[in-house]
């Protein structure tokens, strides 16, 4: 008998967020339960730390250099995903929430069928249940039901809705009834139960605001000499999402006190989805799967967002449950990806899939010790522009990529990273400095480590065809660019940003067509 499978992903959950994974402050009862009950990988990363390459890598079972997905761009149209593959093999396939889908955000990508609910605002006449589901009940005035954006986007704030019309409260209320509905279908299903929390902006709805008091909150981690720590992502992520004027170590602790309560809200979510599994009988039999696109920096190295490598953004939670095959409350360190979920699932529902390519392995032979692989690799590739100015005089695409790439490669012990927007290798050991604070790039005792971490990745990005950031890599000449560097990235001009530090603010405010918008307001629309 096929397992259903019940996949539960979030949107921006750092890895270190789960009470029994050893975080002493959060309440997360029900991850723990699925902690304690199945597996937990505790070096899980994701391929690529933004959101639409993420779900790309995750679907496809690719690395971004395969897919060719490195940000919040395009996806691929010329491949199957792992939902195509389980409808082919008998599954229902069914997908409630975010999926970021691109450039089409309607489409289905192998999915039966779709319950929509996304950040950004809907086309009139589409189909838009949970927006639709707020104006039936009043609430259409709503502008932006997950949390203002723009100005607001990193300020912690309650939610306009009432907890039961939360977002996320819909994602668990549309996923019991579709698991109620399969009670007595002898078709396998596979949900995709997929909520925008964390994400911010951080707007847990009341009374949950009130979970987590900031005067009880740590302080994020601020090494000595922090700022050689960031890459010039982060710094552009701070200028954009209006964190680079200034720091209020109060204001810090708002912030992860309501990013926390989000957490908490989503667990809480979580919860009703496993009791309805309970209640009709089906946990035994189905595989249960936990995961998130990427993490959040949240103050860390006094960064914001996501899209650099450090393990606040990168390192992601990843929990598995199955009867006889994840199971036991196992804690396994061996370095899993997102990449591994496309694998893992096929391998679970017994579907062979050749023709899909896949970079990732089942986890099960991780667990087992079957799979040999040590190492996981990453790549992203910064594509917004604003407000970076140009560097290249008319780069092809390839360059103009390698230009503004950072690369990963972590093993359980180490973790290596090359950012050629500032021309610059990063280097932890994970063991001795799980907190990343000091750069063991240039420490003679870890050139070892580092030559190895180094060479793997350089030899994984020259077999899947990414060589425009080596050295030696056809290129032609452009201005700005040499390849002189020995130890195998090319070298590019480093990115500086705008000295006017108003230069390149997000403005991102996504109005749904459900709400009234500013011009509605009278007296005030001139």
């Amino acid at each position: 008998m096929k397992p259903n499978i019940l996949h539960i992903f979030v949107d921006q959950q750092r890895f270190d967020t789960i009470a029994a994974l050893g975080n002493p402050i959060i309440k997360t009862p029900n991850l723990d339960r699925i902690a304690n009950q199945g597996v937990a990988f505790t070096n899980a990363y994701t391929p690529c730390p933004v959101c639409i390459a993420a779900r790309c890598s995750m679907i496809y079972g690719q690395y971004p250099y395969s897919t060719g997905c490195y940000e919040n761009t395009s996806m691929p149209d010329d491949r199957r995903s792992f939902m195509d593959e389980l409808a082919a093999a008998g599954y229902y396939t069914h997908g409630i929430g975010k999926c970021h889908f691109a450039p089409d955000s309607y489409s289905l990508r192998g999915f039966m069928s779709r319950e929509r609910q996304e950040e950004g605002g809907a086309r009139r006449g589409d189909n838009e249940p949970y927006l639709q589901m707020l104006a039936d009940e009043g609430y259409g005035y709503v502008m932006e039901p997950n949390g203002s954006r723009g100005e607001m986007y990193y300020i912690p704030q309650i939610s306009q809705l009432p907890e039961r019309l939360h977002p996320s409260a819909w994602i668990a209320e549309r996923s019991v009834e579709f698991i109620s509905s399969r009670r007595t279908d002898t078709q396998p299903w596979y949900l995709f139960a997929s909520f925008i929390h964390p994400h911010p902006p951080f707007a847990p709805p009341n009374p949950w605001h009130k979970l987590y008091r900031a005067s009880m909150m740590p302080l994020p981690n601020l090494p000595l000499e922090y700022e050689s720590l960031q890459t010039f992502v982060n710094r552009v992520q701070n200028r954009y999402k209006y964190r680079d004027n200034g720091t209020d170590f109060n204001l810090l602790r708002v912030m992860k006190a309501y990013y926390y309560a989000c957490i908490s809200f989503v667990d809480y979510q979580v919860g009703k989805i496993l009791d309805c599994l309970d209640e009709n009988g089906m946990t035994e039999n189905t595989m249960i799967v936990f995961t998130s696109d990427h993490g959040e920096h949240l103050g860390d190295y006094n960064c914001f967002g996501k899209r650099s490598f450090h393990d606040s953004a990168a390192h992601i939670p990843m929990l598995v449950y199955q009867k006889g095959r994840f199971e036991g409350g196992a804690r396994c360190d061996v370095p899993v990806s997102l990449v591994d979920i496309a694998p893992t699932l096929l391998s679970a529902a017994g579907v062979d899939a050749p023709d899909m390519k896949l970079d990732g392995v089942d986890m099960h032979d991780i667990l087992t010790g079957v799979s040999e692989r040590k190492i996981v690799f990453g790549q992203h590739s910064y594509d917004r522009g604003s407000p970076i100015p140009e560097n290249l005089s008319e780069p092809d695409a390839a360059l103009r990529r390698a230009a503004r790439s950072t690369y990963m490669a972590a093993s359980a012990d180490w973790k290596y990273f090359y950012s050629a927007g500032d021309d610059k290798e990063y280097l932890f050991d994970r063991r001795s400095d799980p907190r990343e604070t000091r750069n063991a790039a240039g420490v003679q005792f870890a050139a070892g480590a580092k030559g190895q971490l180094k060479s793997a990745l350089i030899a994984e990005l020259t077999a899947h065809g990414e060589t425009a950031g080596l050295v030696g890599a056809p290129s032609g000449e452009v201005e700005g660019i040499h390849s002189g560097k020995v130890d195998g990235f090319r070298s590019f001009p480093r990115y500086e940003l705008p000295d006017d530090p108003d230069s390149g603010l997000l403005i991102q405010d996504m109005y749904s067509p459900f709400a009234k918008t500013e011009v509605d307001i009278t007296g005030y629309d001139k």
